[in-house]
């Protein structure tokens, strides 16, 4: 089977990330991971079984991996998987697969989410400052999404945002 524990895949592995527009709990998770699983599990790249994985966090995130030393993700496969979370989000009611938004741990612990505009107001506001955790949707590795994706935004590239 090459749907894997997302632990065991190598930090060289390929990553994409989701954020959703609100947080995803309770049945609609239950039906989003139902969703990503079963696409999982039968996801190839030119008849090739892909090895891969996916991780959630912070009712906000997923994250889906493809361990490419093994099996190389093509283009149409990446996109299968991008039209598959785009059917999901009438599902679970939410967005996964818009971009250009920048999500952000308020003092509160709570992830919220703006637009570029809106995080350069937060910033200028106060609200968002250099230790604020922040988290980057655009790692491209497992490795990145270990040990980079939520950190704080004087240590990434949301700092040069909020000077």
């Amino acid at each position: 089977m090459p749907k894997v524990s997302f632990e065991t895949l190598p930090p060289s592995a390929r990553v994409w990330v989701f954020g959703a527009a609100a947080p995803v709990v309770g049945a609609a998770l239950e039906q989003l991971m139902q969703i990503v699983d079963e696409y999982l599990l039968d996801w190839r790249a030119h008849g090739t079984p892909l090895v891969c994985a996916r991780a959630w966090r912070d009712d906000r995130f997923l994250a889906v991996a493809v361990d490419e030393a093994a099996t190389g993700a093509s283009g149409c496969s990446i996109d299968g998987l991008f039209r598959t979370l785009a059917g999901a989000e009438p599902q679970i009611g939410t967005s996964l697969v818009g971009g250009g938004m920048i999500f952000w741990r308020d003092t509160a612990g709570i992830v919220q989410m703006a637009a570029r505009s809106a995080f350069v107001a937060a910033a200028a506001n106060g609200v968002v400052v250099a230790d604020t955790p922040v988290f980057d949707t655009m790692v491209t590795t497992v490795g990145e999404w270990r040990l980079q994706f939520e950190r704080p935004a004087r240590q990434g590239w949301h700092a040069r945002l909020i000077t």
